[in-house]
């Protein structure tokens, strides 16, 4: 897992590899308790079963998104901003790699033809204009 953060040591993005998720013994939280979006990542043994469960309605505030992206298919390269919108890092992506936004600014622009990836973000959406603003620096 790579996490990449800005200059005060915040986490604003993270990284997560397949390679990493292999290397489980069974899960991982990639996600702090304190961010709206949770990522885990769970490697499950053969046979085993969850126990069936629902989840309880609660009302919670955010006030920000956050965003994961997780490449099921082909090659990305992402592109990861600060909060100032100042380039921090750009990184491949390949089948089975994640990363999650929880500050700062991102993009990401398709390698191979037909690059298929999951989007994944806190809701509800309430349009574009009211959920995000584009950087000037492309």
């Amino acid at each position: 897992m790579k996490e990449i953060k800005n200059k005060e040591g915040q986490t604003l993005h993270i990284i997560y590899r397949k390679s990493d998720l292999e290397a489980l013994d069974f899960r991982e939280d990639i996600s702090t308790e304190k961010e709206f979006l949770q990522l885990a990542a769970i490697k499950i043994p053969a046979n085993h079963k969850f126990r069936g469960h629902k989840h309880l309605r609660l009302v919670r505030e955010t006030d920000i998104t956050q965003e994961c992206w997780i490449v099921i298919g082909g090659k990305v390269k992402t592109f990861h901003y600060d909060e100032e919108d100042n380039l921090l890092e750009e990184n491949i992506l390949e089948v089975g790699d994640a990363t999650i936004t929880f500050r700062g600014g991102h993009n990401y622009q398709a390698l191979e033809d037909g690059a298929l990836v999951y989007e994944i973000k806190t809701g509800p959406y309430m349009g574009q204009a009211k959920d995000k603003t584009f950087l000037n620096n492309e």
